[in-house]
């Protein structure tokens, strides 16, 4: 049987503020994951459980305290800032709760953005986001603001952004956090396709245990410490 290709690898990772002083705090303490090529992870857990600190390691965003991170195949805790710019922007897409779009700017251009600083030429970015943004169900919005779209409709440009450079990983915090049910349905559909379909390896930050059910793998996340590692109701790739 072939292994499985490791993309996310964290070993005993420890992140701690205010170093040093008496209000020293340690919100990650010596956290182990593995997360394999394909699955889709839910990461859970309530208000001050330490995931959007554990989500901004994963992501590259935040550098922990002690422990080792690889990121497909790349040690990012040895990586100067400049490469850790180039490999968020390569190997990572970020959808987030308040999907941060340009303002001033339309969805075929936001989606375009991260190509635009991988280098790409404007043809084969243009195409590249018409295709994504199609992938999405926003074919008819491309030349729309983001003032001029729906909660759903910018999570769509948003996670249409996050695979323009075809990532690694997606990693998405809280990414029906801000929508209605309804509207949180047809954007969590949109990562069961990425899966199932494309076979994205998906990290999904949540503080709701039905969506975390949902997915291939649930771990849960209680003071800093992984409390819980097993199987969801999602299918595996």
């Amino acid at each position: 049987m072939e292994e499985r290709k490791k993309i996310i690898e964290l070993s005993g990772i420890v992140k701690k503020f205010f170093i040093g002083s008496p209000n020293e705090l340690t919100v990650l303490k010596g956290i182990d994951l593995t997360v394999y090529e394909g699955e889709f992870v839910a990461i859970v857990g309530a208000s001050g459980s330490g995931k959007s600190t554990l989500m901004n390691i994963i992501g590259s965003l935040d550098r922990p305290t002690e422990g080792g991170y690889v990121l497909d195949g790349v040690k990012v805790t040895d990586c100067r800032d400049s490469e850790l710019s180039r490999i968020r922007n390569a190997k990572i897409g970020f959808v987030f709760q308040t999907y941060n779009l340009i303002a001033k700017t339309n969805a075929l251009m936001n989606v375009e953005l991260p190509l635009l600083y991988a280098g790409v030429s404007g043809k084969k970015r243009s195409e590249r986001a018409a295709e994504l943004l199609t992938l999405v169900g926003m074919e008819d919005r491309m030349k729309h603001l983001p003032e001029e779209l729906s909660g759903g409709q910018k999570q769509r440009v948003a996670i249409a952004r996050a695979m323009a450079n075809d990532p690694a990983i997606v990693l998405a915090d809280e990414p029906t956090g801000a929508l209605d049910s309804a509207t949180g349905r047809l954007v969590m559909d949109i990562f069961h396709r990425l899966h199932d379909e494309q076979h994205k390896t998906i990290v999904l930050i949540t503080h709701s245990p039905e969506l975390a059910e949902e997915c291939e793998r649930v771990i849960t996340l209680k003071d800093g410490e992984i409390t819980g590692d097993r199987p969801g109701r999602g299918k595996a790739c």
